[in-house]
């Protein structure tokens, strides 16, 4: 970290750069004043020395709102990061105990690295750490790096990658692919052929409108495109749709040979090479020296690991 210029700072009212982040969060003086206790008139005294100070709108009236404008939004990320640093500094505890700590986490996931994680981590905490709940929801990519800035992530695990320097990535694990599916309903051998591959009935994950879903992007890498007959949000229902069906599934392998045993199927190599973003681990640089953070994440390096073992036993 560079010298800091005391005096500088000195001069400029940092509660400024509260009421601006208020500002950004509620695109509006009124909310914003209430959001901090203020008075309006206090709120619009501070927007008005703000503007001077930033030689800027900062935020122009379209309408009902107050938008940003193009300054406002390169000083958002950076603001809310440093005071998001300064309230952890605030708050943070002298020690850190897991038995005792009482707090809520909030994850989010590839739907895949959920089911991988979820029960053993829960296991854990349950034994270790009861007073530590987690909250997980799923995430698509894109929206990652916005709510782990607005705080309504904590940790993200998935096919994500940290675009900020705000935010820390650790690769977890690279994926791999498996079919899988009922031999009691299909009668295929220890190997798929291509064109039984792309004709059979197929069922997918997916997180979006489209059928091909989480394979997608990668059937478009080898220009092929499978039979889907049914897509679904969740791994489980489709494990459960390929025992009660005659169809097959293509699923990261780890996931495949955790939870397809149970099911009585079958794993067999896809015919082409179908590639898969790594899993990775990201978090907003403010929880990186964070004693509860650090102790979370070597929990989940630790349960991501053993499952690597457990997968590679079953196979």
């Amino acid at each position: 970290m560079g010298s800091i210029d005391h005096f500088d700072l000195r001069s400029f009212d940092l509660n400024l750069l509260v009421a601006f982040d208020a500002l950004m969060q509620e695109r509006s003086v009124t909310r914003a004043a209430a959001r901090l206790k203020l008075g309006q008139p206090a709120m619009s005294h501070s927007l008005s020395t703000l503007r001077v100070l930033m030689q800027d709108e900062l935020f122009v009236r379209v309408g009902a709102a107050m938008q940003p404008t193009a300054r406002a939004m390169v000083l958002a990320g950076p603001v809310r990061e440093a005071l998001a640093q300064m309230q952890a500094v605030l708050r943070a505890p002298t020690g850190f105990d897991p038995a005792t700590e009482q707090r809520t986490i909030r994850f989010g996931f590839s739907s895949e690295v959920e089911l991988l994680l979820v029960p053993e981590l829960t296991a854990r905490l349950r034994a270790e750490a009861p007073g530590i709940r987690l909250l997980g929801r799923p995430t698509a990519s894109d929206d990652v790096p916005r709510l782990l800035d607005d705080g309504e992530l904590d940790l993200a695990i998935g096919c994500f990658e940290a675009i900020a320097q705000r935010h820390k990535a650790e690769l977890l694990f690279e994926q791999e692919l498996s079919c899988v599916f009922n031999p009691a309903l299909l009668k295929l051998g220890q190997r798929l052929g291509l064109d039984d591959y792309l004709a059979l009935p197929h069922v997918l994950v997916t997180l979006t409108e489209r059928l091909q879903g989480c394979l997608d992007r990668a059937l478009d890498e080898v220009d092929a495109k499978l039979n889907v007959v049914t897509a679904s949000s969740e791994f489980l229902t489709v494990l459960s749709t390929v025992a009660s069906a005659p169809v097959i599934s293509t699923m990261p392998t780890r996931t495949a040979r955790l939870h397809a045993p149970r099911f009585g199927l079958k794993l067999v190599p896809p015919p082409l090479k179908l590639s898969l973003p790594s899993v990775s681990l990201v978090w907003p640089l403010r929880l990186d020296k964070e004693l509860a953070s650090r102790w979370l994440m070597g929990q989940i390096r630790d349960i991501l690991r053993a499952t690597e073992s457990v997968a590679a036993a079953v196979a």
